[in-house]
């Protein structure tokens, strides 16, 4: 549970809504707390830049976090991307070059206040830890350290777009999300009467993203963009990583901290996609303070002891839990020297499972799975909410083909990135493998440990596709997302191979199988090396928050995840609800809603019978001032490829001043 501090060693001033001027004239909207004698004792500033709204989107996390280090010394300030909040313009895309040199011009703006030392940092999670790396390769002068939380540094292998080259249905649902959250106005109290002119300029400029995305299938200058892997040198400043094990965000962590030669210190705990200090599952730790030390160390020059920290800091999973709304999980800190995994146990493949020898006489196993295997791997980015972690795998390991190991006489250890390489062949021109590994529990409980998905037409890289040849042998292999776990005595390690995992990925265009040579296949898992844990102990302090704004509860929310199988046709679908509700935001008695309803469709037999649809609503007022934005969108398979469609329509009181369909 996360304590509430309300005591700060520095009173706080608050500036609801600050106006920075971009060097184009556009005015970014920004919220600012900062010690109350900043203007006659200087202090460093902390910048968090991202589009999801601090009036009411991300108030109450904000609230959270940038208030309690203004209390220990520092000026916070959040600010609107531009075309976002209340911030002028419009927002073209993620990642930008503008909002990239928007940031520059911030960050100057920022180190010549009067209220400001000069120095700056930056924290974010997301795209705002996306865009401090981003922003850090720039050099700007003022920049000294930043904190990266739950982000990437590299936009197509670990972004929401794409994974092991095959499209994610993330692509789409993240699209309509985005997409959604541009339809909102800014609120008239902060920019007065031009609000509607603000709001239908973004109703009609507003892009759906998805089909930009779409039309780049491979690693190309697209996603090169905001890539900072391209050239970990160009960023010279501090970087404190961070991830958690339950988030789709973690892989770029052991990256930085082996490509990065700028100082660098990493952290991964058990949480989903949320700051460290709030975020389930946990245990959440006292992030806070873990950042003052950095801001302290790096932006005053004090000695805190964070440098004298093991390079990566992570928590050792055991006994994950096949509940997928688990608020705690298992495990210990450790503290690892360097980032670099220890060698690799091999485990050969064998029609009578994981084998430690090669089997040169082994047979051959076909794959061919269901449509439908993959209900229960819950979100492809999980909060931790709505039962979106991975629930037990033994429905879906019945529908694999799966290769067991041997009961363990002694817990195995693993820590970095597990491989599967296989030998293999498409029965047609393309193909696609997952693997999940697994631990099984004398019961038969099977808990998703890590896995990883492979487009065969990218396994000679991802900035090209290599046609399949039919029938033709070839050596792929499968990289499976970093995790650190302990493997209990008496349970066994399962590979469980597939050829579908619905909804988290797109199926192939057409029936296929794949053949296995397992004589040649083998899973490589990257043993832990106690060698590199440090002997110091790894302690937090309890997790801590300064304290939120009230928000009254108008309308109960809802959130919930139903699956359905018609048996006249056969087709199965998924029904997600995520309903925030009606609420009330003091003091400016702001009235904000947000409902969506997501739906996966697919035949177990059909290809080609995927479909993905998502409704939102979106709805703000106070008072006489109602506002509604609907947003109705679509995703499906067709001979022909993928087919989308959107439409938003937009609602003043019960008059609708907008509609758009594409």
């Amino acid at each position: 549970m996360t304590a509430e501090q309300t005591d700060f060693p520095h009173q706080i001033r608050e500036i609801e809504n600050l106006w920075i001027p971009m060097p184009d004239g556009t005015r970014l909207a920004a919220r600012v707390w900062m010690p109350a004698d900043a203007a006659e004792n200087p202090v460093p500033a902390i910048l968090e830049l991202i589009p999801y709204r601090k009036r009411d989107g991300m108030s109450r996390r904000d609230e959270r976090m940038h208030p309690w280090f203004a209390g220990h010394g520092y000026a916070a300030i959040r600010v609107d991307i531009r075309g976002s909040g209340e911030s002028e313009g419009i927002l073209a895309d993620e990642y930008t070059a503008q909002e990239q040199q928007d940031g520059l011009a911030i960050i100057d703006w920022l180190s010549r206040q009067p209220w400001c030392s000069g120095a700056v940092g930056m924290i974010g999670i997301s795209w705002g830890g996306f865009n401090g790396l981003q922003i850090a390769a720039h050099r700007p002068p003022a920049l000294k350290a930043i904190v990266t939380v739950g982000s990437t540094d590299d936009r197509y292998a670990d972004d929401v777009h794409y994974m092991g080259g095959v499209e994610l249905t993330a692509n789409f649902t993240w699209s309509q999300t985005f997409f959604a959250d541009l339809t909102r106005p800014p609120d008239p109290l902060l920019v007065g009467g031009k609000w509607k002119e603000m709001w239908l300029k973004r109703l009609e400029k507003a892009n759906f993203f998805l089909r930009e995305w779409m039309s780049h299938r491979t690693r190309d200058d697209y996603w090169r963009h905001g890539s900072v892997c391209e050239d970990f040198d160009r960023i010279q400043c501090a970087v404190f990583a961070v991830g958690g094990w339950a988030d789709s965000y973690t892989n770029a962590v052991g990256r930085l901290l082996r490509g990065l030669k700028a100082p660098a210190l990493g952290l991964i705990g058990p949480w989903g996609h949320d700051y460290p200090h709030t975020a389930v599952p946990g245990p959440a730790i006292g992030f806070l303070q873990e950042c003052l030390r950095w801001w302290d160390h790096w932006l005053k020059g004090l000695d805190t002891g964070i440098m004298e920290e093991p390079k990566l800091r992570c928590w050792l999973q055991e006994n994950l839990s096949t509940d997928p709304m688990h608020e705690l999980r298992q495990g210990e800190w450790l503290g690892l020297d360097t980032a670099r995994q220890g060698t690799d146990l091999k485990l050969w493949l064998s029609p009578g499972g994981l084998v430690p020898t090669q089997q040169p006489h082994a047979a051959p196993v076909q794959v061919d799975t269901p449509q439908t295997l993959g209900w229960t791997a819950g979100e492809w980015c999980a909060y931790g909410a709505c039962a979106d972690q991975p629930a037990d795998q033994a429905v879906e390991d019945g529908l694999s083909v799966i290769f067991d190991s041997a009961p363990l006489t002694e817990a195995l250890e693993v820590a970095g990135t597990p491989r599967l390489r296989l030998r293999l062949a498409s029965s047609t021109a393309a193909g696609q493998v997952i693997m999940r590994l697994n631990e099984v529990d004398a019961r038969g409980r099977s808990t998703r440990v890590t896995y990883g998905v492979l487009n065969l037409a990218s396994r000679e890289g991802f900035d090209r596709h290599v046609p399949v040849a039919p029938g033709e042998m070839m050596e792929i292999e499968v990289t499976l997302c970093d995790v650190a776990y302990r493997f209990q005595p008496g349970r066994r390690i399962r590979a469980a191979v597939s050829t579908t995992y619905w909804p988290i990925v797109w199926p192939a265009e057409q029936p296929f199988a794949l053949t296995l040579d397992c004589a040649n296949s083998a899973l490589l898992l990257p043993r832990l090396d106690r060698a590199s844990v440090s002997p110091r102990p790894v302690t937090f302090e309890p997790p801590i928050a300064s304290v939120a704004q009230v928000r009254e509860q108008l309308l109960p929310g809802e959130m919930s995840r139903e699956l359905k199988r018609d048996f006249l046709t056969g087709e199965e679908i998924m029904t997600v609800v995520v309903d925030d509700g009606l609420q009330r935001l003091a003091p400016h008695g702001l009235e904000v809603g947000r409902r969506c309803v997501e739906r996966y469709g697919i035949h177990p037999d059909d290809p080609r019978s995927a479909w993905v649809e998502a409704d939102w609503t979106m709805t703000l007022g106070r008072g006489d001032w109602q506002i509604r934005t609907e947003v109705r969108s679509s995703i499906r398979r067709t001979a022909d490829g993928l087919e989308t469609r959107n439409c938003v329509t937009a609602y003043e009181g019960d008059t609708r001043v907008f509609h758009r369909e594409e």
